[in-house]
């Protein structure tokens, strides 16, 4: 009797025990940080940040919590990333400007030699009138944005297959995000124009792109008409939402949308399609954050440039009038299916420690400060 007795409080005693261990393992587990959202910021989508512990490693122990100014050794691996950044958008620049000046400097050294004695601009004006300059163009700018988006990705340690994982997406998504971007496209046509009026008021231009004579052959437009509705799209988003959103989204993802979206505009050079690309850029952002793949910006990037390449033809076929009653009717629907949009679709908030490792952080990065003085002084030297 009594050796059954003991045996039951024995066996009483180790449930007890297993019991308390679970407790205590469970406590424990609920007081380590999560890494995929360590600023506890319920607007942000964590999945697209990526694990925090990289950055602050001591997140794996229990009750660590991140302070409100970030310590010397979490800044340095924060600016890292913003100099990664940097760094791939000046490479894309100056790859860009130089290998096209380069490609067009050889071709008009080959013409040279082959017909003695033609002046050099004639020459110059023969290649930017075929779809040789088109072809150009548009290898040198395949080449900056994919090379220099991919080698960004491999330096700040992003998955390649994080590009395309697409969550959440469907084919009514994708009509409802091209008509929004419709209504954004038409917003912001006003908005260069009333700056353009500006500008003019005072002597300057705002569009400083002279498109005339580029491409004016059959394979030249034929080039350009795919470059601008395909290959830009592509290329493009693999570079700022791709690359450049993941490496600024590590712990601001506000910050990552707006200054993604600058330098998107800011790239083109000119105030009317920095306009759109600004506007467009911080939508195209929301939206690859919240389906954590570049695809549904993809998507919507090329319905804006092939509707901006088509417009004009769409009016000499239908005529002004027909046109701007269509223009009107979609850019009203693409506004109420904005409306909704932002009713449920927030663009993610700040909380005041990730405030203090965005541009705080960003502008100590000489090579973010250099990036971002580059694209303003080149542009305005464009204009003036």
């Amino acid at each position: 009797m009594n050796e059954e007795y003991y045996r039951a409080e024995i066996t009483l005693l180790n449930n007890e025990i297993y019991r308390l261990n679970r407790k205590i393992a469970e406590e424990h587990k609920n007081n380590i940080p999560d890494k995929m959202n360590p600023f506890d910021n319920p607007t942000e989508y964590p999945d697209f940040s990526g694990d925090y512990s990289d950055i602050m490693p001591e997140l794996d122990a229990p009750e660590c919590k991140i302070p409100l100014e970030p310590e010397l050794a979490e800044r340095q691996k924060i600016r890292r990333f913003y100099s990664v950044g940097g760094w791939c958008l000046l490479g894309q620049f100056f790859m860009s400007n130089l290998l096209t000046y380069a490609i067009v400097y050889i071709i008009r050294m080959i013409i040279g030699s082959m017909n003695g004695g033609t002046d050099s601009e004639i020459i110059f004006t023969y290649i930017e009138n075929s779809s040789i300059f088109a072809g150009i163009t548009m290898l040198a700018f395949i080449i900056s944005n994919v090379g220099f988006a991919f080698m960004g990705m491999k330096m700040a340690h992003i998955p390649k297959n994080q590009l395309i994982r697409t969550r959440n997406f469907s084919f009514g998504k994708a009509v409802q995000y091209c008509m929004i971007a419709f209504f954004l496209w038409e917003l912001s046509a006003v908005i260069a124009w009333g700056i353009d009026d500006i500008f003019v008021h005072y002597g300057y231009t705002t569009d400083i792109m002279d498109t005339d004579g580029i491409g004016v052959t059959g394979t030249g437009f034929a080039i350009m008409t795919v470059y601008t509705c395909i290959i830009a799209p592509i290329t493009e988003e693999i570079f700022f939402r791709g690359m450049l959103l993941r490496t600024f989204s590590r712990t601001n993802q506000r910050f990552a949308i707006f200054a993604t979206a600058f330098f998107f505009g800011i790239s083109h050079h000119n105030i009317p399609q920095f306009t759109l690309a600004f506007i467009m850029g911080i939508f195209l952002a929301h939206i690859t954050l919240k389906h954590n793949s570049i695809l549904p910006a993809v998507i919507v990037h090329i319905f804006v440039n092939t509707v901006s390449t088509l417009i004009p033809y769409i009016e000499e076929l239908a005529g002004y009038i027909y046109t701007s009653m269509l223009v009107l009717v979609i850019a009203l629907t693409g506004f109420f299916i904005l409306y909704v949009f932002r009713e449920t679709n927030k663009l993610p908030a700040t909380t005041p420690a990730q405030s203090r490792r965005g541009i705080a952080v960003a502008k100590s990065s000489v090579m973010f400060m250099i990036a971002v003085s580059v694209q303003i002084i080149y542009t305005i030297i464009l204009i003036m």
